[in-house]
């Protein structure tokens, strides 16, 4: 499934064959479209079309280029409109300093206003920023729209940018652009924002995406704009509809979230296997504290599988790269039932890593390391300091102050029982990734440097 957060179906541009587009769009997959009003009469077209289809939701606010046109009991009339069951957002608000067809003081005076009924409301807002970084982010932090959060419609801003709304708990909203050619600022942003913090959208009927660039835009072009970005973060297709989709109903508080944990979840060509919530670790930049979900998968297991529902969740192991054990807790907690895995995994021919902290020999009071030789082809251990003091300080370890040089030792004996032994390093300011290099090439291991708050990688 697909979400086109953003569209304006209500518009003229529609009116001979809108409930062809909307067909088309169901057709290729979209599951749900957010219809976004630009003044008052757009406003009222968007909720009556929501009205008229289940896929349909609208929002409702004064795009910059009208508000000029304001008058006494347009907030009262968008705030009737608001009310109904079907408007799940704000928008689109905001400031456009490119064409200035309302004044900039009543822009900026308007967008505060707007974000005030927002909040009132309890809606998330759209934004629509075009060459106002500044006053942008100056107005949304000065108004405090970080209660609400939201969404940066079709984002055309810095790196810089994108990460100060993120923190605003604001969503990067991407449009066709990202598959023009010339777009090289964006495709870059689009490379270093978790996919955790995108969405996309076609802003129909503008900015129709390659192939169709010039052609009127409708929903059922929005997945060339997913593709483009599968092929610039080394996600698949499949990937970005998935966590795209999850990031607009948890917004929008629309579809249904599945509350169930899965065992088995598909990323890129791997299958990782999550088998228990349990670690020996409690560290600060943990994803299971903030969140149940990793790209697009709820994690948050109600119990441990048994070794013969782990089996059964993965299929064919020859169907992937490889079989990762790797979820919410540390797996090697429960070394019996990876090994017995394991060995039915390879016996089917698939290839086996495990993603770890490296205190399996703390956990189990003997070195455990023989035992995975000949199930295991790859083990990646969690290293993220360059010393103990760190370690304890970021990590919060149940072993305490020996955990460190443990891990370490387990690292250096992984070599003697495993062919393809490596370390990450999260990027934390107290941590000297140089010096973590440095150790991993005096082991002879691998080195990868994982940005914070990424995962699935």
């Amino acid at each position: 499934m697909l979400i086109d957060i953003h569209a304006h179906l209500e518009m003229d541009n529609f009116n001979k064959d809108r409930n062809d587009v909307i067909r088309r769009a169901k057709d290729s997959g979209i599951g749900y479209i957010l219809n976004a009003g630009s003044d008052l009469e757009g406003c009222r077209k968007a909720v009556e079309l929501s009205a008229s289809d289940p896929i349909i939701y609208a929002s409702v606010g004064i795009h910059p280029h009208e508000v000029k046109d304001i008058e006494n009991n347009t907030y009262d009339e968008i705030r009737r409109l608001a009310r109904e069951i079907k408007v799940v957002a704000y928008g689109e608000i905001g400031l456009d300093y490119h064409y200035d067809l309302s004044p900039r003081e009543i822009q900026q005076r308007c967008f505060r206003e707007q974000i005030e009924i927002a909040k009132e409301l309890k809606l998330p807002i759209i934004v629509h920023s075009r060459e106002a970084r500044d006053d942008t982010l100056k107005i949304l932090d000065e108004a405090d729209a970080k209660k609400v959060g939201g969404i940066m419609h079709c984002f055309s801003g810095d790196i810089d940018m994108a990460k100060m709304t993120i923190s605003m708990g604001f969503y990067i909203s991407v449009a066709g652009p990202v598959t023009f050619k010339k777009a090289e600022e964006l495709k870059d942003m689009v490379k270093k924002i978790p996919i955790e913090n995108l969405l996309i959208e076609t802003d129909s009927p503008y900015l129709a995406p390659e192939p169709f660039r010039g052609k009127r835009n409708e929903p059922s072009y929005l997945r060339h704009i997913a593709e483009k970005i599968a092929g610039l973060t080394g996600l698949t297709f499949e990937d970005v509809s998935r966590v795209t989709s999850l990031n607009a109903m948890k917004l929008l508080k629309i579809g249904r979230i599945d509350e169930e944990g899965v065992i088995a979840y598909k990323i890129r060509d791997s299958l990782y296997l999550n088998i228990t919530t349990r670690c020996t670790n409690h560290c600060d930049f943990c994803v299971r504290y903030y969140t149940d979900f990793v790209t697009g998968y709820n994690l948050r297991l109600k119990k441990e599988p048994s070794i013969d529902e782990v089996i059964k969740s993965i299929g064919d192991p020859k169907s992937y790269k490889e079989i990762v054990f790797c979820g919410y807790g540390e797996p090697l907690i429960r070394l019996d039932l990876v090994k017995a895995v394991s060995s039915w995994i390879k016996e089917r021919g698939g290839m086996v890593r495990i993603n770890t902290n490296g205190q399996g020999n703390l956990i189990h009071r003997r070195n455990i390391l023989p035992e995975l030789k000949g199930l295991v082809d790859s083990i990646s251990i969690s290293l993220n300091a360059d010393r103990a003091d760190i370690y304890d300080e970021v990590c919060h370890p149940e072993f305490g102050e020996k955990t460190f040089e443990a891990m370490k030792d387990f690292i250096i004996e992984a070599k003697r029982y495993i062919p393809e032994v490596g370390v990450t390093v999260i990027t934390l300011p107290k941590v000297d990734i140089n010096a973590c290099e440095q150790m991993a090439k005096e082991w002879g291991v691998k080195f990868r440097i994982r940005e914070l708050n990424v995962v699935g990688q």
